[in-house]
């Protein structure tokens, strides 16, 4: 039997979102069409129903290919039971090549709309470019004119909600000093050892839902770290609870009031990780968590360049290092 996961409120106009969500990047990206797809249907039959995809996972095809299979199946009645999410990738973070975008998103998915489309980073890359790239490749984004386009791409009902990922609290103040559309969503890493407690209130009181990626670390990914699995504090928890160390760090981003992405192709660790809803963190345990020392995961160094609009990590996350 599968799961009911909680949802929450995005936007103004009351969409929901299920509070944890299926990711769909494996790396390299591109290499598993078949792992992708096999996985989403075994996702959807286990009660996931928010699955994140982009146009950089390469993993848009076979999302929706799995969709269309479990439409199939009987596994869901409609594709509106479902919240896709998808991103812009850098090089068409232009004015005049994010409609394109979102349409091309749409038909490898096999989608009439998005539930969520997202600039993937505040920054944009050469046209043509793809993953990987080149220092040289990196460009400053026209953020005014990037973000009237995706205003464009909701109005014209491609994506019910539009949103950023990889933004910070200067620059969500600079997109919204322009924006006629506000981001209804913020994709950020959030873990116990980066839980991002300025920008999560900064957020809230912004009205931007954040829903946190990374809850593990990203280990296995080339911008990823071992470090949260590898967390003394976080493996005396989840002895002490009876849990898994991902059960406890999925809890605790949670019970932070965000909603998460987390991304496993194995069965029983789908299954494992949806199992956080019937039991809560002691005052003790969030006390401990509180105290880990706080470091960043995924610091994204290859959009930091000598010549580029990021010269130190520093300036990419406004000083949130």
């Amino acid at each position: 039997m599968a799961i009911s996961i909680p949802e929450a409120t995005i936007g103004s106009s009351g969409q929901k979102i299920p509070i944890l969500g299926f990711g769909t990047a494996d790396f390299p990206f591109g290499s598993s069409y078949e792992v992708v797809k096999e996985s989403v249907i075994n996702a959807i039959e286990a009660g996931y129903r928010h699955f994140d995809t982009a146009a950089a996972y390469q993993s848009e095809k076979p999302l929706g290919d799995a969709i269309a299979e479990s439409l199939k199946l009987g596994l869901i009645r409609s594709r509106d039971e479902l919240f896709i999410t998808s991103k812009l990738f850098p090089s068409d973070a232009y004015p005049g090549l994010v409609i394109p975008a979102l349409q091309q998103t749409l038909e490898n998915l096999g989608l009439e709309y998005l539930d969520l489309y997202l600039i993937h980073f505040p920054a944009s890359l050469k046209a043509g470019c793809g993953f990987p790239f080149e220092p040289e490749d990196i460009v400053a984004m026209d953020m005014e004119a990037v973000w009237k386009d995706m205003e464009e791409g909701q109005i014209l009902g491609l994506t019910k909600s539009i949103g950023v990922s990889n933004f910070t609290c200067k620059k969500i103040e600079m997109l919204l000093s322009t924006a006629r559309i506000p981001p209804a969503v913020n994709q950020v890493e959030i873990n116990p050892l980066w839980q991002q407690e300025k920008l999560r209130k900064y957020c809230e009181k912004k009205g931007i839902h954040i829903t946190a990626y990374s809850v593990l670390g990203g280990r296995g990914t080339p911008w990823g770290a071992n470090k949260v699995m590898e967390s003394e504090v976080l493996n005396q928890i989840a002895s002490a609870r009876g849990k898994t160390l991902p059960q406890v760090c999925l809890r605790w981003v949670y019970e932070q009031g965000v909603s998460l992405v987390v991304k496993s192709f194995n069965k029983e660790r789908m299954k494992e990780n949806l199992k956080i809803f019937e039991w809560k963190l002691n005052a003790e345990d969030l006390q401990k968590i509180d105290q880990i020392p706080q470091q960043r995961s995924c610091p994204t160094n290859h959009f930091v360049s000598e010549n580029g609009p990021y010269k130190s990590l520093l300036e990419l996350w406004d000083g949130e290092v």
